[in-house]
């Protein structure tokens, strides 16, 4: 054989190891997509899981939220009942004992309210009204020095932590 000849039938060989190579190759085709089958399996379940996670903790939250309730409600029911009995008791009897009688339970009830971390807004006559914190109600006429202050309190502001849960509702003067 000439050095040409050899070339030649050393591309032939080639040619004839790649198709001896050809069924390994899609074997390994052939394991790949399983593997990517496999793969996209797992994702589809974890992804599943993933809503089920979503759904679950979004009704533990909303049942958190109503036990949150149910909790504050449950430790004004008490006061509640003694100002049941203090209404019974001044039908009953018709003494001024029974106004101490109603400062008693106010500031119990107070005491509850203020325990579950509800706090009153301080604000007096005279501030300077702030859109962020204050409902104005009304604006009336005033002096120029009371213009844009606080001329009276209509309604208390409440605030549960660090949120505002009732702005004070306030007559602004103009």
């Amino acid at each position: 054989m000439t050095a040409k000849n050899q070339k030649t039938s050393g591309q032939g060989n080639k040619k004839v190891n790649r198709r001896k190579k050809s069924p390994n190759l899609s074997k390994k085709k052939t394991n790949d997509i399983d593997l990517i089958e496999k793969e996209k399996e797992k994702f589809v379940r974890l992804f599943a899981e993933y809503e089920n996670y979503k759904k679950r903790t979004s009704k533990e939250r909303l049942e958190l939220f109503r036990t949150a309730s149910k909790d504050l409600m449950i430790s004004i029911l008490p006061v509640l009942d003694d100002f049941e009995r203090a209404i019974k008791q001044i039908n009953n009897d018709k003494s001024d004992d029974h106004i101490e009688g109603f400062k008693l339970i106010y500031n119990k009830l107070q005491e509850v309210l203020k325990n579950k971390g509800l706090t009153e807004i301080e604000i007096s006559i005279g501030d300077v009204f702030d859109s962020e914190c204050h409902e104005a109600i009304s604006q009336i006429p005033s002096e120029k020095k009371n213009k844009g202050k606080i001329i009276e309190v209509i309604e208390k502001g409440y605030q549960l932590g660090e949120k505002i849960i009732r702005f004070p509702k306030v007559i602004v003067g103009q």
